[in-house]
């Protein structure tokens, strides 16, 4: 399936369940002076996020174009030394603002992946944070995910923050194996960084206020913002390990 393939079938597949298509916004954020330029997907809803804007829809699907070139979201030093990092890329999403929570995220990453796409369910892992035991019992009970392929993570990778302060809340990631001939182990393990075992989507759920002495309180109206690389799910669907082997690069690479 080559990119333009799947993005449609995302855009799409989001459509079907109520999302408003929402177009890529600019590259340098109009709406927020703290970023040089956008990094991901749910930085042109920070005001739909905060309660702040009523957008007249709350379910939203894009595909963001991103640059991460330095700040919180820096991938540039990894640039060149794994098959998977970028500076520029494009970031397929989706978000809810107040209205489904994770079980019908999970359920809709579940879906698109395993019965739309058609990957092998034996191939995808899941990590979910410490103190997440909803989403595990979402995983195993409601997917019927497997508990020894899901692996429990602490703050520092499956805990997403606005800043120190501000909605917070745990996130659960999908993983692809792409097999034992790439060097790597599973989420978690020492090795886990090479690349292997590939991260393809991310899914935060915001459901906490974190204040300035670090208390957690429940927000009122939780929400979801998923982010998922075109690029490496691309090379999943191309049956390629390295990104750059894939239909959005080798055009220009074999140009060059």
């Amino acid at each position: 399936m080559n990119s333009e393939a799947i993005r449609k079938a995302y855009l799409d597949f989001f459509e079907s369940k109520g999302h408003t298509v929402v177009e890529s916004a600019s590259l340098v954020p109009d709406n927020d002076p703290t970023l040089l330029f956008t990094n991901s997907g749910m930085v042109q809803f920070k005001d739909a996020f905060a309660m702040l804007e009523n957008r007249g829809y709350t379910r939203a699907v894009s595909c963001q174009r991103c640059i991460r070139a330095g700040g919180k979201h820096n991938d540039l030093d990894n640039v060149g030394y794994t098959a998977r990092h970028h500076t520029f890329f494009e970031m397929l999403g989706n978000f809810s603002f107040g209205d489904y929570f994770k079980s019908e995220a999970i359920a809709f990453a579940w879906e698109f992946l395993t019965e739309v796409l058609k990957i092998p369910r034996d191939k995808l892992w899941v990590t979910i944070h410490d103190s997440d035991d909803e989403a595990h019992a979402i995983w195993v009970n409601e997917i019927g995910f497997p508990a020894d392929r899901m692996t429990r993570m602490g703050d520092k990778d499956n805990f997403w923050t606005m800043g120190d302060t501000g909605p917070c809340g745990p996130c659960s990631e999908i993983f692809y194996d792409h097999g034992e001939a790439i060097p790597g182990g599973p989420p978690g393990s020492e090795d886990d960084d090479l690349d292997r075992f590939v991260e393809i989507w991310n899914l935060v759920f915001t459901q906490y206020d974190r204040s300035a002495d670090g208390t957690l309180t429940p927000l009122p109206s939780p929400c979801v913002d998923t982010g998922m690389g075109l690029e490496r799910l691309a090379a999943v669907m191309q049956s390629e390990h390295n990104n750059y082997d894939t239909d959005l690069f080798q055009p220009v690479i074999v140009k060059a």
